[in-house]
């Protein structure tokens, strides 16, 4: 019966399958399959977009600072898998490395003998890494609450900026380029080559989908209830006891690893990745991203993601691409707290104050 119903549930997923499916078809059949690019680095950027909507929209903690994270998986993968360890190959960490198997030898374009750390170990790292850095910051952040859990979150995203663009393992202002494909499974290659772009297209909506699929079941798990108690009211959910301390820090972490996991994989997609990655206004626009889908809406953040991600990638809002994701923001805000989709046009006015009918005069008998 508990299956049945599972299924029964996930049933949701099968248009969304079915749409990914159609586009890819119709940009064969048009002959733009170019979009597919645009589309896959989209679904990259919407899996940190879930993660955090789950974090914002149900533990109730915001986060100014998951371009960091996005930002320690990308620069990790990539320092990891270009950075030459030949030199170092006689000492015992990089003996180790190797004999473990996590290593691969070749030349560089010069000839050189190149020894590197595999994209599937430099992954995982960057993803405990990742998931360290939460923990350790999430401990006491969390503890904080509104604009000063914001400013903290934000200040841990500026000192990764800045650590991004003033060292020179992590290539500084260039970043880091040269980036190789991340082979996932035999035939299976995370790469920006054109002769991949169709599977590429597809291997990122699978790994968004599995995502999305993990965070439909939490959600709707007892997990989930209590999240939702947290950020309906800490104390009361305290007073039933909710561990508030532990969701919380637990939620921060997994939104931590879906942001490093999308940054591994936009990284050895794209073959490189710039101190931009992990600027402030990067998490301004995920922020901004989640409140347009809706804070305590998955669907909805995954919809608004795609499509304002695709739009910004192709270039749409031009110079002004930051200061569009500003003013959406702002808008959201004041006329539609719980999302665009929960808008409701009649009476929008009226509801914000903005407009209001003046009563007619009651005349005195």
């Amino acid at each position: 019966m508990a299956m049945s119903q599972n299924f029964g549930k996930n049933l949701v997923f099968l248009p969304i399958v079915a749409a990914v499916i159609l586009i890819q078809l119709l940009t064969a059949w048009t002959g733009s399959v170019y979009y597919l690019t645009q589309l896959t680095m989209s679904a990259y950027y919407s899996l940190l977009i879930v993660g955090l909507c789950v974090l914002m929209g149900y533990a109730g903690q915001i986060s100014l600072g998951h371009a960091g994270f996005f930002a320690i998986g990308g620069y990790l993968s990539a320092a990891l898998t270009t950075r030459n360890l030949s030199p170092y190959s006689g000492q015992l960490p990089v003996r180790l490395l190797d004999s473990l198997g996590c290593l691969h030898a070749g030349q560089d374009l010069y000839g050189d003998p190149l020894l590197v750390v595999t994209p599937w170990v430099a992954c995982i790292i960057a993803i405990l890494v990742a998931l360290a850095i939460a923990f350790i910051l999430g401990i006491p952040v969390l503890k904080l609450k509104g604009h000063y859990l914001a400013m903290a979150t934000l200040g841990f995203g500026i000192i990764i900026y800045r650590i991004a663009l003033a060292s020179s393992y992590f290539g500084e202002a260039d970043g880091i380029s040269g980036v190789p494909g991340f082979a996932l499974l035999p035939g299976l290659l995370v790469s920006g080559d054109k002769a991949y772009r169709v599977s590429n297209y597809y291997i990122a909506w699978t790994v968004l989908l599995l995502a999305m699929l993990l965070l439909r079941h939490l959600i709707n798990s007892r997990v989930g209830r209590a999240l939702r108690a947290i950020h309906g009211s800490p104390e009361a959910a305290d007073a039933m006891g909710v561990d508030t301390a532990r969701f919380k820090l637990k939620t921060f972490m997994l939104s931590a690893v879906f942001s490093a996991l999308a940054g591994v994989l936009l990284t050895h997609y794209n073959g490189g990745i710039g101190p931009s990655e992990a600027s402030v206004m990067k998490s301004v626009r995920y922020v901004a991203i989640v409140a347009v889908g809706g804070m305590a809406n998955i669907w909805g953040a995954l919809a608004m993601g795609m499509v304002l991600n695709f739009l910004s990638l192709r270039g749409f809002f031009g110079t002004y691409d930051d200061a569009v994701f500003g003013l959406i923001l702002i808008t959201i805000m004041l006329f539609a707290p719980n999302g665009i989709l929960s808008l409701q046009v009649r009476g929008l006015w009226r509801q914000r104050g903005l407009f209001r009918r003046k009563k007619p005069a009651v005349k005195e008998a």
